[in-house]
């Protein structure tokens, strides 16, 4: 029981942090919905690739790769959307794009960008517009050659020749990124249904499912509360940011915007991390009298390491295509929807090789760890050893979903907590829900590096 030999402070500090991780939690999730969805941005980046890899694409794949001229699908895509929320790239690229009897044209908006590059250039679109026979500098075109898309656009807007930077060789990687961009998740989505359907049948025919012995700690309920609302919340995202930013600003004056931003998602999540972490070591040490790395307390069973690995990318195959699934259904039952991971929007749009580098190591090794220690190492076993495996599985994935405080991203991020949880518990071993979570987090981040131009 929860109260069970439970001192009052004890109690007392446990309901102070759920007060405050509620408070923290439904603030999060509302805050959430004012966060556009990177579904745009990705799906636009989509079809860049694909307009500046046309050449490259052989006559009899066009048709699989190219449904629609990509231009006129980013600017229907564009116009579906608020001309004042756009992005100051977007709405240079939905003008560029746009009809020249289009009412934007004709508006005097250059005093709305902050850009002197775009103010210059809509001012040029302006006179042409306005008068045929302005004669455009296309040197000045050259101010925009690092942004390859926006330079092609503006080849085909006042016909001038890109070939010297859309070359032959530079629209091949085009092609070589859409080809991976579409085929990879295809192949992923149609292993992981095989395996699916084979654990299935091999379920009903023998009528149960392997489940491993899971071990838990000799925890209280209430010490779960005090890990993941006290320590989790309370200490890791409310209080830890408070140092890790300050850190970051103090040494972060004279270098990138991306690069400062990338070490305080580095350095935050390490500094998130600690409090819980120290927690988990406390409540061991408490309960064994010692902490001693040699022992597998959390079952991490990392030999055979082959196996752990096998089962962990078992694991990641399977559940692929059930979590695309509902993302899926969800984006066909609600338009435009919110709450996207702002992690996804710093990735994708992110030039500074040693910020990737940061956000790969965060993303694919720390937040893996971590996560699982807290949901599936300590977590997991705890519920599934009071109330049942199952509802172990379900509880720990909807905490799991509801930690990551986005209200668009829950149903999907609930089923993959599942898929890890019966991971961990179908191969008994920690270090394979690890390798699981990492090689989801690595296929995301691969697939938001491809889609940059």
């Amino acid at each position: 029981m929860i109260f069970k030999n439970t001192s009052k402070s004890k109690l007392t500090l446990a309901f102070i942090s759920i007060a405050i991780t509620f408070f923290v939690w439904q603030q999060g999730l509302r805050d959430s919905l004012n966060r556009p969805s990177v579904s745009f941005d990705i799906s636009q980046k989509e079809q860049e690739i694909a307009e500046l890899s046309f050449q490259s694409i052989p006559v009899n794949l066009k048709k699989f790769f190219i449904v629609n001229d990509p231009v006129d699908q980013i600017n229907k895509s564009l116009s579906d959307v608020s001309f004042e929320k756009l992005s100051e790239r977007n709405k240079l690229i939905r003008i560029i794009t746009s009809e020249s009897n289009d009412p934007l044209i004709y508006k005097n908006i250059s005093k709305d960008f902050e850009d002197k590059n775009y103010k210059f250039l809509i001012d040029e679109i302006e006179k042409k517009t306005n008068n045929n026979a302005y004669k455009l500098n296309s040197k000045r075109f050259d101010l925009f050659k690092g942004d390859r898309f926006l330079y092609h656009l503006l080849s085909r807007k006042f016909d001038f020749d890109d070939s010297a930077l859309i070359t032959k060789s530079f629209s091949s990687k085009m092609f070589f990124k859409i080809l991976a961009i579409r085929l990879i998740p295809l192949l992923t989505i149609l292993i992981g249904s095989i395996l699916a359907l084979k654990i299935l049948w091999a379920t009903i025919s023998l009528k149960k499912f392997g489940w491993k012995e899971i071990k838990s700690l000799d925890l209280e309920l209430i010490d779960m509360v005090l890990l993941i609302a006290g320590g989790f919340v309370v200490l890791g995202e409310v209080i830890s940011p408070l140092f890790s930013i300050s850190l970051v600003e103090l040494f972060s004056k004279n270098i990138s915007n991306e690069l400062s931003q990338s070490l305080k998602i580095f350095f935050g999540y390490l500094f998130m991390a600690i409090p819980p972490l120290w927690i988990v070591f406390y409540q061991i040490k408490s309960l064994n009298g010692e902490f001693t790395f040699k022992k597998d307390y959390l079952q991490f069973n990392f030999i055979p390491i082959k196996y752990a690995i096998i089962q962990g990318i078992k694991g990641w195959l399977t559940i692929v295509p059930f979590v695309l699934l509902i993302s899926l259904i969800m984006s066909s039952l609600i338009d435009n929807q919110n709450g996207s991971n702002p992690l996804l929007e710093i990735v994708l749009n992110n030039n500074n090789y040693l910020s990737f580098f940061l956000l790969f190591v965060t993303t694919t090794l720390l937040a893996p760890l971590f996560e699982e220690i807290i949901f599936r190492g300590i977590l997991l076993p705890t519920l599934s050893r009071d109330f049942g495996v199952i509802s172990g599985i379900i509880v720990s994935a909807f905490i799991f979903a509801l930690a990551h405080l986005s209200l668009g991203e829950m149903p999907p991020l609930f089923v993959l907590g599942i898929g890890l949880a019966i991971t961990r518990i179908a191969s008994g071993s920690l270090f394979s829900s690890v390798i699981m979570h990492s090689l989801w987090n690595g296929l995301t981040f691969l697939n938001l590096f491809l889609l940059r131009t």
